[in-house]
């Protein structure tokens, strides 16, 4: 299901390029998005994942009676009516300083189009408030280890923006004249609203079902409720660390907004394909684990702990080191595969192409952070990981001034990057601070894995590459689908076969655990 979102984020980006291309209401729009978006990964991601599951796994794993059930009731009614109203709270607020924000974002920009990017900003803004609830009801279904509603309803926010865009476009009225690009962000960002209502409503009757009322409660009752002053407790630290990880995406996209038209958007088609890959795997494996790695932590069972972080660590890497040199092989084709047509021209690929080469780059380091973030969380320890966020802010901001001089968009890439590698890096140093975890031990088969997939993946990547320059060759006089899709897909076959060869004949043992454990889910389904 996380597969099948992804793709259809790919088409919504997609959807995007075809309207609007890398055009400064394209940049509107991405900034328009961004802003209600950072406070839904601030607020309802941090949330939920830093501070609501551990509690709402530990309250799960005290002995259940009518007594701790009511306790839970009350603990979830609570958490609902403090994320309701501390959402509506930024958005009114949000909506009332958006024409102070934006000319930050879109530079010498004309005044319509800042002016657009206002309007789109504060018509998304609600969107916060509808997604940071629909995060919550995520929540509760993780925490009893239910995870396919919620991996769903990123295909049907997907779907909505999709539909929105191809149907409200030509309709939608448009007394002041403005280009298609503008009516078609409009559109788009009717659909983000609409969307954002939907995986709310999708996800209720599966948190009924499980057995959990949604209802508000008093604001003192939700204040001084136990359950939610440890929520607050827990992520007060994370809140300044999440603050400084998002800022880099505010600083970065201000500094992109001022090198020129088309910067912003360019960034957000490659970071896009750059997200399937973390989606798919990272997301939700530190989703997945982060519940058992709870229970592992509250019975401080440390050699599960240990074992089940560093089995995690090596899939992440098993995925995402071959993809990255992949992506270097086939990136022009990828790129034009995905979003080559209508306003997307030559220009557009150039400047995304640029970019993707530089986050691609970055791909294990980001991935990775996400899987050992979960583990300080699991033990309710936040100051750490928001620690080494700030550092990373500090690193990707100094970096991102400098680089985006001599590479323009290129450079931001390369400044996320870099400062990717030195959050990983604090996360080890960090790591040895916390209970039971063996940092060093997992560090040295972490790098002693990551060097075997990358000599496995150069390997892989040279019959990969030949077979490209032929392939592009053969088909390029050919329409957009098979001039781009057929070089694709067959240089990712050879890849994957030469790599498959070369993981079976050195017997590697995390491509067996994890083959072992995809043949026992298909018997079981």
């Amino acid at each position: 299901m996380t597969l099948f979102s992804r793709i259809m984020g790919l088409i919504r980006e997609g959807t995007k390029a075809h309207f609007m291309g890398t055009s400064s209401y394209a940049d509107a729009f991405t900034i328009a998005f961004m802003i209600p978006n950072l406070f839904r990964r601030l607020f309802a991601e941090n949330a939920i994942s830093v501070a609501f599951i551990p509690t709402f796994r530990g309250y799960l794993e005290e002995e259940q009676n009518d007594e701790n059930k009511f306790k839970i009731q009350k603990f979830i009614s609570s958490t609902l009516t403090l994320v309701s109203f501390l959402t509506a709270v930024v958005t009114v607020i949000g909506i009332i300083v958006t024409p102070f924000i934006i000319p930050f974002f879109l530079g010498d920009a004309q005044n319509g189009v800042i002016g657009e990017g206002t309007f789109l900003t504060r018509l998304m803004f609600p969107y916060l408030i509808v997604i940071s609830v629909a995060a919550f009801f995520q929540g509760i279904l993780n925490g009893v280890r239910v995870f396919a509603p919620s991996g769903f309803t990123p295909v049907i926010f997907n779907f909505c923006v999709i539909v929105f865009t191809f149907a409200l476009t030509p309709f939608l009225p448009n007394p002041q004249g403005l280009p298609k690009e503008a009516m078609a962000a409009r559109a788009m960002a009717i659909g983000v609203l609409c969307g954002g209502c939907f995986q709310a409503i999708f996800q209720w009757p599966f948190v009924r079902k499980v057995g959990w009322k949604t209802t508000l409660t008093g604001l003192k009752a939700a204040f001084t409720n136990p359950g939610t002053r440890r929520v607050c407790a827990l992520i007060v630290p994370t809140i300044i660390g999440m603050a400084a990880y998002q800022l880099n995406d505010v600083v970065s996209t201000a500094i992109a907004g001022n090198i020129g038209p088309g910067t912003v958007s360019s960034l957000q088609y490659s970071l896009r394909l750059q997200e399937l890959i973390l989606g798919i795997f990272a997301v939700s494996i530190g989703t997945v684990i982060l519940p058992d790695l709870s229970s592992l932590a509250k019975k401080e069972n440390w050699q599960e702990f240990n074992d089940m972080l560093l089995q995690a660590i090596k899939i992440i890497a098993l995925i995402t080191i071959p993809v990255t040199f992949y992506s270097l092989v086939s990136g022009q084709e990828l790129i034009s595969l995905v979003y080559k047509r209508g306003s997307f021209d030559d220009e557009s690929l150039h400047s995304t192409l640029e970019v993707f080469r530089f986050h691609i780059a970055g791909l294990y380091f980001i991935a990775v952070n996400r899987i050992i973030s979960p583990a300080f969380y699991a033990q309710g320890n936040t100051k750490l990981p928001t620690a080494a966020g700030i550092i990373s802010f500090v690193v990707n901001i100094g970096f991102a001034f400098l680089f985006s001089l001599p590479l323009s968009g290129g450079g931001i890439a390369l400044a996320l990057t870099a400062a990717s590698l030195v959050n990983t890096v604090f996360l080890f140093v960090f790591m040895r601070k916390m209970n039971g975890m063996n940092a060093k031990q997992i560090a040295f088969k972490m790098i002693a894995f990551i060097l075997k997939m990358m000599v496995f993946s150069v390997i892989a990547a040279v019959p990969a590459y030949f077979v490209r320059l032929f392939l592009v060759d053969c088909f390029g006089k050919y329409n957009w689908l098979v001039a781009y899709g057929v070089p694709v897909l067959a240089t990712a076959f050879v890849f994957g076969a030469v790599g498959i060869l070369l993981l079976v004949l050195s017997k590697d043992s995390v491509s067996v655990a994890l083959l072992a454990k995809v043949k026992g889910k298909v018997r079981r389904s």
